[in-house]
């Protein structure tokens, strides 16, 4: 583990801290020393991971562009100033590309895509100095593609073409740009984006594809990758060797025997299934 002494001090912006790894991680800098803010939805959940870290947090969300630049404004003043952005918020549902409903689609780019996005833009002049790091979430499925996980396999996909492409334009100010890639972590999100009948079917009736990796996998790789600022961060380690050969991954999980593939997507035409945290109305403000 790196020392804490890296941290501390720096000041650090979580997106999408309610719970999961967003929650986990500020909890995790917050200890190493780091001045920790955070933002996301489910405000009740947002105030009490704030109160643990003992920063300021502000309720949006990150698919409206005027919120985000209104948050990130906000907690860098109240910060004085910004040294770590972690664009983590997104969701996922599951979506039949044949049949399902588009909206998934839809919403699944403007969180996920747009978040990030409008977060590295809104944060972009605060890290842009010699000591500055933004890290996104991007996820193993940005290279090797499920059934039913179209949608959430093309954000990650775009994920790491920003990721990538930001840390080109921001290297003459000295910042860094990491792009984390995740396999299925012990969170809110795998268990209800898998715990669906048309997955169990999918699958066979396991939960998960991979197996499930403890949420410290996940923790303890960020703490180090951020106070390196690293070009890529994995969890589980195996993720980092499966990367560079993904076309090849890609390969073997569509010859995986799926026996009931086409019942499964026949059920996810029909069956109701919310995303894996709840979304606002888009004209809501918080």
């Amino acid at each position: 583990m790196p020392s804490t002494h890296d941290l501390a001090g720096r000041r650090v912006l979580i997106t999408g801290a309610a719970r999961g790894i967003g929650a986990a991680l500020a909890r995790r800098l917050h200890a190493a020393g780091a001045e920790v803010a955070i933002l996301g939805l489910e405000p009740e959940l947002l105030q009490e991971v704030a109160a643990e870290v003992g920063g300021p947090w502000v309720e949006c969300n990150v698919a409206d562009r005027s919120q985000v630049d209104d948050a990130v404004a906000k907690l860098v003043a109240e910060l004085g100033g910004l040294d770590v952005v972690v664009a983590n918020a997104g969701i996922a549902k599951q979506l039949p590309l044949d049949g399902g409903d588009p909206t998934v689609m839809e919403r699944t780019l403007q969180v996920n895509v747009l978040g990030v996005y409008y977060t590295l833009r809104a944060a972009a002049p605060h890290i842009n100095h010699p000591g500055g790091y933004a890290l996104v979430t991007s996820s193993l499925a940005a290279g090797i593609s499920l059934p039913l996980l179209g949608a959430y396999s093309a954000s990650k996909a775009a994920v790491e073409a920003l990721g990538n492409t930001f840390r080109m334009e921001v290297r003459p100010t000295g910042a860094k740009v990491g792009v984390a890639y995740f396999a299925e972590i012990d969170t809110d999100m795998t268990s209800r984006g898998f715990g669906t009948e048309s997955a169990a079917a999918l699958l066979g009736g396991g939960g998960s594809v991979s197996g499930v990796a403890p949420l410290t996998s996940a923790i303890d790789a960020l703490e180090r990758g951020i106070t390196r600022r690293s070009r890529r961060i994995c969890a589980p380690f195996w993720v980092r060797g499966v990367l560079p050969v993904r076309e090849v991954a890609q390969r073997v999980v569509e010859l995986r025997p799926l026996p009931r593939l086409t019942e499964a997507l026949e059920m996810a035409r029909h069956e109701n299934v919310d995303f894996t945290t709840a979304q606002p109305d888009p004209t809501r403000r918080p």
